[in-house]
């Protein structure tokens, strides 16, 4: 193995002879040098890995050598060694990106430490969390047969986030191989438990909160409390709640996160069910029933999300609550713009509703376009990809612009989605819906024992577009593809993010309250 090769950099480099002989006997190679200008020509002529730099030298002091430095080779790690321990010279070095910075006197084992925690601190990471999953991973297969209620399933799944994002991380993939096919019998698992209780769910009002209960149960005790200020409630769509993991550390430089909670979509986990139930207070069925001027049925023609507004407004009256509301959904770049353009107008609102579609669109671009399949080819790239795009979006701009002027923030979603791999083939006529994890319409035909159905939507609160109308959802990681080119089809869809169907991806959400810092 190749040593380590350190740039030791200080003007009294002779009284350091100790330290070098120490460092050479753990590995290390050490150069001495004893002046910021003499560096610089050496770090031109070789290639080192870290450099020791001293902050106060004779000539060209520490932090100018640092500035240099990082002029020539941002990369290159430099450990700051200082007596001075004012606050203004350690910003600069900060400011100036070292690695480390040590205060004299220093004796080996602090420069032994620092350059470990340099070189080996992701080795010494990687070793503590496989150690850690491999002590969790009996506890978590055990706990796969006691998960009894919603609430046991929502905990599970947020401790199976945490280790999916702390294995990713690792180069050896063996342990995150593990840890998904825990996940596989997981939602295995979790589609029983849904199959199971979902029915009585909804007749007898028992279960977790879903989506038609939201805004009653969170939003709007939430609103009179805080009479008189403004609350900016984004409604990302199909944000997954580990891709709200990724991006709530930015968000969280702006707003202090006051609740972090769960909840639950209804089926089918789509949008034209699940958000029309979050704004109408209502199922679907409910929805046909009480607003059939607003309600669109799957098989009829024209936009199913176009009265979100009207449905939210009558579920403001019929609950009482008396706020000056605005609704807005933007899908694109100028939408967002014109948007943060208009904040400064909407502070005498109580509720700003905006509807944001970018991870949708996310979703729907990696099925048509091969650059957003590499892009996103799975979990990790597609959490990657949100967090990307959130960094540099308006809708971060929207964030930031909304703690300026004092606004709390509400983030959620419709539902999330999951990677499908395992097409199943299903036979219907013109009238089936097209959805990927849900069919909808009479005369379906597909495996039975491989689906969850539901032969009478009435019962779980869901409209029929005909008499012998079912529905059908698929579980865990499958999609329906249909008997007419089956293969090409298959190919075409596999590997894609899809929703609909029963997943803990899709079903367990995010609700979160923030208020401005």
């Amino acid at each position: 193995m190749t040593p380590i090769k350190i740039l030791w950099v200080d003007d009294e480099i002779e009284l350091l002879r100790p330290h070098f002989l120490f460092l050479e006997g753990k590995g290390y190679q050490t150069t001495a040098c004893n002046n910021g200008q003499d560096a610089l020509l050496i770090i031109k002529e070789e290639a080192f890995d870290v450099v020791l730099l001293d902050e106060n030298m004779p000539g060209l002091g520490g932090l100018e050598t640092l500035n240099k430095i990082k002029l020539r080779s941002p990369n290159l790690p430099v450990i700051m060694i200082t007596k001075n321990e004012e606050e203004q010279i350690m910003e600069e070095a900060i400011g100036a990106k070292i690695s480390d910075y040590l205060i004299k006197p220093v004796n080996p084992n602090q420069i032994l430490l620092a350059l470990k925690k340099l070189f080996e601190h992701k080795n010494l990471i990687a070793e503590k969390t496989i150690n850690n999953y491999q002590q969790a991973f009996q506890e978590i297969s055990l706990s796969l047969n006691e998960l009894y209620s919603h609430q046991d399933w929502s905990d599970f799944y947020i401790k199976m986030l945490y280790w999916e994002m702390e294995l990713e991380g690792l180069e050896d993939l063996a342990m995150l191989e593990i840890f998904q096919n825990q996940m596989k019998e997981a939602n295995r698992l979790f589609a029983k438990f849904i199959e199971n209780n979902y029915q009585e769910w909804i007749v007898n009002d028992s279960g977790p909160l879903m989506s038609h209960q939201i805004l009653k149960e969170k939003l709007f005790p939430f609103l009179k409390k805080e009479s008189g200020k403004t609350t900016l409630m984004l409604v990302i769509d199909n944000l997954r709640f580990d891709q709200w993991k990724m991006i709530a550390p930015i968000i969280e430089n702006h707003y202090q996160k006051e609740e972090e909670s769960s909840y639950f979509s209804i089926l089918p986990t789509a949008t034209h069910f699940a958000r029309n139930a979050i704004f109408s207070g209502m199922m679907p069925l409910e929805m046909q029933i009480n607003h059939p001027e607003l309600w669109v049925n799957e098989n009829e023609e024209g936009g199913k999300n176009l009265n979100e507004a009207a449905f939210l407004k009558a579920q403001l009256q019929r609950n009482g609550i008396d706020s000056q509301f605005s609704y807005s959904k933007i899908t694109n770049l100028k939408a967002g713009r014109e948007f943060i353009q208009s904040l400064n107008n909407r502070k005498k609102d109580d509720l700003l509703v905006v509807v944001y579609n970018f991870v949708d669109m996310i979703s729907h671009a990696k099925t048509e376009m091969e650059i957003i399949k590499e892009l996103a080819s799975d979990n990790k790239a597609f959490r990657s990809l949100t967090l990307s795009w959130f960094k540099n979006s308006p809708l971060l701009e929207i964030i930031q612009q909304a703690r300026k002027l004092g606004f709390n923030l509400i983030v959620t979603t419709d539902h999330g989605t999951i990677n499908v791999d395992q097409p199943l083939e299903v036979k219907g006529n013109r009238e089936v819906s097209m959805n990927l994890r849900y069919k909808t319409g009479q005369s379906l035909s597909y495996p039975p024992k491989s689906v969850m159905e539901v032969n009478a939507p009435k019962g779980i609160q869901l409209p029929a577009s005909h008499l012998n109308s079912k529905f059908i959802f698929a579980r865990e990681h499958q999609y329906f593809v249909y008997q007419n080119n089956f293969n090409h089809y298959a190919n075409h869809f596999r590997n894609t993010f899809q929703h609909g169907g029963i997943s803990m991806e899709e079903m367990i959400i995010p609700f979160v309250v923030m208020r401005p810092r």
